[in-house]
């Protein structure tokens, strides 16, 4: 079981034991993959960036919302392991899971919705986890199944920036991936790196669901003008260019940025905003890709 002891020396000695079976899965060799995890979901959900700072968790949270509000039963996985992000954005950062019979219980936002994340094995908000790889990997086994989720419908998966050990692992180790969503901001350097992410997506043989452009452009707070912050269209040009689907776009609106800061989906306020209108319009689409 992952305790809440963090750090790790440089040699990848850890102070304290993190969890019960690190030793073992480590012990697997780089031409051996794991056997996938004992959970119960019919679809898992990844959600990638190329870069950092493109709102990739806003759009893991809101997914989780659209797909828990049809009736799905859904698990929200936050794997940003030295970043997690997803308990602020939920309101959920003080709660601490339970172990009942071996098992960690995950969170439970509503009646439809749970959530795991490291933010909550951490003794406080400041803590850094200090892992190489394959403590990483081990936890991430962790999360899948020794976690009781239950059945789920979904488990949408928030992943940290870039291509490296959280992505490779969930996609080695989750039965069931229906896909993955790219988030991606307009301009160049940001579409740049969402290709990097859509070909590893590709690589590995998983569904691209879509590319989403969040941050696309922004209405003035004072006369509702369109100002191109970021720019606009990057993202469906890179959809285009990649021939993969092109989700939609978001706009950039401090009313988003609160909502997260307070700890309240931003689908869940605000109706009928033209920002609103925007991310209810991008989860449908995203929601119907993966149903389809």
């Amino acid at each position: 079981m992952i305790q809440q002891e963090t750090n790790q020396d440089t040699t990848g000695s850890s102070s304290g034991t993190p969890c019960s079976s690190a030793g073992q899965k480590q012990a697997h060799g780089a031409g051996t993959l794991p056997p996938k995890a004992a959970i119960d979901v019919k679809h898992v959900i990844l959600v990638l960036s190329g870069k950092g700072g493109v709102g990739k968790s806003t759009v893991s949270v809101n997914l989780a919302y659209a797909l828990s509000g049809r009736g799905n039963h859904v698990g929200l996985l936050d794997l940003d392991i030295h970043g997690p992000d997803i308990p602020k954005m939920l309101g959920i950062e003080d709660q601490h899971p339970a172990v009942i019979d071996k098992l960690i219980e995950p969170i439970h936002v509503t009646g439809a919705l749970s959530v795991m994340s490291m933010a909550f094995l951490l003794p406080d908000t400041s803590s850094p986890v200090i892992w190489r790889g394959p403590m990483k990997m081990a936890a991430i086994q962790q999360f899948l199944s020794e976690v009781n989720w239950g059945p789920l419908d979904y488990l949408v998966v928030d992943l940290p920036p870039g291509t490296g050990d959280e992505a490779l692992s969930i996609a080695q180790l989750a039965p069931n991936v229906r896909g993955a969503v790219i988030v991606t901001t307009p301009q160049d350097v940001a579409v740049l790196d969402a290709g990097k992410a859509v070909k590893f997506i590709q690589k590995l043989d998983i569904p691209v669901l879509g590319i989403i452009e969040n941050m696309s452009g922004m209405a003035c707070p004072h006369c509702g003008r369109e100002i191109d912050l970021f720019g606009t269209g990057g993202g469906r040009n890179a959809a285009e260019t990649l021939g993969v689907p092109y989700l939609g776009a978001i706009p950039l609106d401090p009313e988003m940025v609160k909502a997260g800061d307070e700890g309240r989906p931003f689908i869940l306020r605000h109706a009928n905003s033209p920002s609103w209108t925007a991310i209810v319009s991008v989860m449908e689409n995203l929601v119907n890709a993966i149903e389809s």
